[in-house]
């Protein structure tokens, strides 16, 4: 059993990932950063801690991690949000948390990245999504240089069916959709895998397995 770390814990995948962690005997500790968002991830398991990695500092997360063996980046600024935000929480946040694990000794760490980061830009390109891009390209680069166990998946556009428990799952997996609930189950079945540490893959709905995706 293992207790896991989740920054990100109050968006929808977080929801998911304190579910399956819960559901497979491991535990779950949520980073909230707002105080109403804490009763519901209580509700579903969790321990919390209330900080906003926006303006903490990486010694202050660092405390929340004691007794942590793994933590997961699910974080993002999210629909709506400013060129600015990108930054601040979908690179910034992820930096953050691998300064901060590595002061709590905390050597796990997965990130939920995103399709195509690696992919040129055009010059036309959107600012907003530009920077969601940007900051999810430079926060997978900086991860892969953090010397932390780290496992990196990038889905393609997400959707709010159930899980199908089926997936595609490789470093050139290709664009498709996958549902919200089997990015979180990717998510538990990489932390219990030490195969997947050090891969950085794709992920879309498929035909395999997700254990069996996992462990390839």
């Amino acid at each position: 059993m293992a207790k896991v770390a989740i920054v990100g814990a109050h968006g929808q995948i977080g929801k998911l990932l304190i579910k399956h962690l819960r559901a497979q005997g491991h535990e779950a500790l949520g980073i909230a950063r707002k105080e109403e968002q804490i009763p519901t991830l209580r509700k579903l398991g969790a321990e919390t801690v209330l900080l906003d990695i926006e303006s903490a500092t990486a010694e202050q997360l660092a405390t929340g991690l004691q007794g942590v063996d793994a933590v997961v980046f699910a974080a993002g600024a999210g629909a709506g949000s400013t060129a600015e935000r990108k930054h601040t929480v979908d690179y910034a946040g992820s930096v953050l948390l691998a300064d901060a694990a590595k002061l709590a000794g905390v050597s796990r760490f997965v990130q939920i990245s995103a399709i195509g980061a690696d992919d040129p830009l055009k010059p036309d390109t959107d600012p907003v999504w530009k920077a969601y891009i940007e900051a999810k390209r430079d926060a997978d680069i900086s991860l892969r240089a953090s010397g932390l166990e780290w496992t990196i998946i990038r889905p393609g556009p997400l959707t709010n069916s159930p899980a199908t428990g089926m997936v595609t799952l490789s470093e050139h997996a290709g664009r498709g959709e996958v549902t919200r609930e089997d990015v979180a189950l990717v998510v538990v079945a990489a932390i219990d895998a030490d195969s997947s540490i050090g891969k950085q893959w794709e992920l879309r709905g498929g035909t395999t397995p997700i254990r069996d995706a996992v462990c390839q």
